[in-house]
């Protein structure tokens, strides 16, 4: 079973990961994992942050000779800012720590900093912002570069871009070669494929910056290549559908999923709904009329690309704070502040990219396995002979 965990803290030494249960001899490489963490670094609205860290990889295990072994891969990003907080999170009390602290006494509404701090019995949030905050996802992203170099090894690609920033919004599909072409940019603005779109939505990030507010928006994930089958009905866990939702949910600041044209479809009569079946009887093999489902029916794939949107709402801490109350006097208090993003779209996309494919990796190596990659090549072929004669 493949599974992963992070480590770390926003402002702690590095950010950790581990991942385990891939088979040995998938071809990795430092410049694919580091592009990534570039890609999440961009876009127009990020803050301070940014322009302090370079994210950079170093994997430490289960990699040798840019080839996986089949031994848990450890990943370490070591956080620059960290040379700024060596006597305020210490990982040993230290002489004088008390006055060092920078403690958070007045959460920020949205943030986890009032639950957390009530749920660990704490009268300072900084602990809770520390692990709660999406300087997390920079492991993530790692975790799932190494799960696009394993899904890639069998022609799965797994791209992003971002569809709305605020009320402006992308009103046309967009192709994969757009995708395509938008993953291999430079220089990134809001990760839209339209680029007289993409300026109106710069518009709506600048008004943000200007009045000490911020903004959210809807990414879209597209999964290109995926073959039928991975996932399963048979139980609830096991629905990929479920899986790929919960994911992508689990991502900060995501308040809603939605896969395939799933809002529209439920303003639709089912007649206009449904993705009609054909059969191309000289290339042996059914065919949809389209692709509302999102690649994905009765918690299967179903041959078509993926498609699923993550709803990201403003992120909460604000130049301009909103009320809130002082965890120690329980007097009214403007929430707190720290450096922060105003627009984090385009990144978050990035992200959602990372936990498809992470989710996509578990589903394919669950239906093929191996523990080597000779061995799931061999499976992955069996299966795709399978279904070309069926």
């Amino acid at each position: 079973m493949l599974r992963f965990e992070t480590a770390g803290e926003s402002h702690g030494e590095c950010l950790v990961a581990t991942l385990n249960g891939l088979p040995a001899g998938i071809p990795i490489t430092l410049e694919a994992v580091n592009r990534e963490l570039w890609r999440r670094q961009q876009g127009y609205g990020r803050g301070g942050r940014m322009k302090i860290e370079t994210d950079r990889a170093e994997i430490v295990a289960g990699v040798r000779h840019s080839h996986t072994i089949g031994a848990p891969v450890a990943i370490i990003i070591r956080n620059k800012d960290w040379q700024n907080w060596t006597e305020v999170l210490p990982v040993e009390d230290i002489a004088g720590g008390d006055e060092k602290r920078k403690p958070v006494t007045r959460p920020r509404p949205g943030h986890a900093d009032l639950a957390g701090a009530i749920k660990y019995n704490f009268y300072d949030a900084r602990y809770i912002l520390e692990r709660a905050s999406a300087r997390e996802t920079t492991a993530r992203v790692a975790v799932g570069a190494i799960a696009k170099a394993l899904l890639g090894e069998f022609g799965i690609r797994v791209l992003s871009h971002v569809i709305a920033c605020g009320p402006v919004r992308l009103e046309r599909p967009a192709a994969w070669e757009e995708l395509v072409a938008l993953s291999e940019r430079n220089e990134v603005l809001l990760g839209c494929v339209d680029s007289a779109v993409e300026a109106r939505m710069k518009e709506v990030v600048d008004e943000a910056y200007r009045t000490g507010d911020t903004v959210g928006g809807v990414f879209e994930v597209v999964a290109h290549g995926v073959p039928i089958g991975l996932g399963s009905h048979v139980t609830w866990d096991s629905r990929l559908d479920g899986r790929i939702a919960q994911a992508i949910v689990s991502m900060q600041a995501v308040k809603g999923v939605e896969v395939g044209f799933a809002a529209e479809g439920a303003a639709s009569f089912g007649s206009k709904v449904q993705d009609t079946i054909h059969y191309d009887r000289e290339q042996h093999h059914f065919t949809r009329g389209a692709n509302r489902a999102g690649g994905l029916e009765g918690g299967m794939t179903n041959g078509e690309d993926i498609l699923v949107r993550g709803m990201l709402k403003p992120i909460s801490t604000l130049r301009r704070p909103l009320e809130s109350v002082d965890l120690l006097t329980r007097e009214p208090s403007p929430a707190a502040y720290e450096r922060s993003d105003v627009c984090v779209v385009p990144a978050a996309g990035v992200i959602g990219e990372a936990m498809v494919a992470i989710v996509l990796a578990q589903a394919f190596l669950e239906k093929f396995g191996g523990d080597s990659m000779t061995e799931t090549r061999r499976n992955f072929n069996g299966y795709l002979e399978q279904v070309k004669n069926y």
